[in-house]
């Protein structure tokens, strides 16, 4: 059994699980806004999210990216070029209204990641960004790049959805913050760090909230997006519930991520339930 877990444990490190999540919220999108389903952008994202995340883990300075020094890390490695090679042929079918949107986010992950500021090493060393400079790389990857992708105008459901993408994105490190108070600098100033773990989880069910009635103000609401957002609800709020400091290996690394990738297999249950009861009644 411990091949299962080696590969169990590669399909976490080497991002391969947090790009499903983010390919998740992509194809949540296309549903949600009923907009053009971009394939070629689906499987970018995915592809870019492994290499451009195991970059950020693990290649921020590159000389350690090259010259790696286990087979295991070496594994890693050779997945991360296959998956930039493949995401850049898929690239090469996006618009140039795509790729400038691309840019941008690409920017923004590179000022994250990469030392380029003079008093700091880079954006994620600045106190109190580092969460709401991910939520923002998630929420523009995740539904701007599908509106481009389907030439679509930013209209005011978009706007609403963007800004519940950043809450959901928001919410779902809440754990990973929490989990990481004991290993995190002190200058980074996490929300745990600076309100400690009860305050953060208070002011994680408060944006819960938030997220969930912001559902309400859109234009065209479906009772599918409804029933979604309501489970959505209540699986957050468990999870924020039962968050720990002390937790489980898996508990943020997969049950957390793993939530876009639930909510993406309930919307296809549920898109079909609702097929299937429209053919039934349709056959009266």
């Amino acid at each position: 059994m411990k091949w299962l877990k080696r590969i169990f444990d590669f399909y976490l490190d080497a991002s391969i699980h947090v790009a499903f999540a983010v390919y998740a919220l992509v194809q949540i999108s296309f549903q949600t806004l009923n907009i053009f389903s971009d394939q070629h952008l689906s499987f970018f994202v995915f592809f870019g999210s492994i290499s451009c995340y195991n970059f950020i883990k693990y290649g921020v300075e590159a000389e350690k990216y090259i010259l790696v020094a286990n087979d295991y890390q070496k594994g890693i490695q050779f997945l991360s070029f296959i998956a930039a090679a493949i995401a850049i042929y898929h690239g090469s079918f996006l618009s140039f209204e795509v790729w400038i949107g691309i840019i941008g986010l690409v920017l923004l992950t590179g000022l994250y990641s990469l030392p380029v500021l003079p008093k700091s090493k880079n954006l994620r060393s600045l106190g109190g960004l580092k969460i709401f400079i991910v939520a923002l790389v998630w929420a523009g990857t995740t539904v701007l790049l599908p509106i481009l992708a389907a030439e679509e105008v930013l209209s005011w459901d978009v706007g609403l959805e963007l800004t519940q993408r950043f809450i959901l994105v928001f919410i779902l490190l809440i754990p990973f913050e929490i989990r990481d108070l004991a290993y995190d600098s002190k200058e980074l100033n996490t929300l745990p760090q600076y309100y400690g773990v009860t305050k953060t989880k208070i002011f994680g069910g408060f944006a819960i909230l938030l997220l969930f009635f912001m559902t309400f103000l859109k234009d065209e609401l479906s009772v599918e997006e409804l029933i979604l957002k309501g489970f959505l609800f209540l699986i957050l709020g468990i999870v924020l519930f039962i968050t720990k400091r002390k937790q489980s290996k898996y508990f943020a690394s997969f049950w957390v991520e793993a939530i876009p990738i639930f909510w993406f297999a309930l919307s296809i249950a549920i898109e079909r339930l609702f097929i299937t009861s429209l053919e039934v009644a349709l056959s009266f």
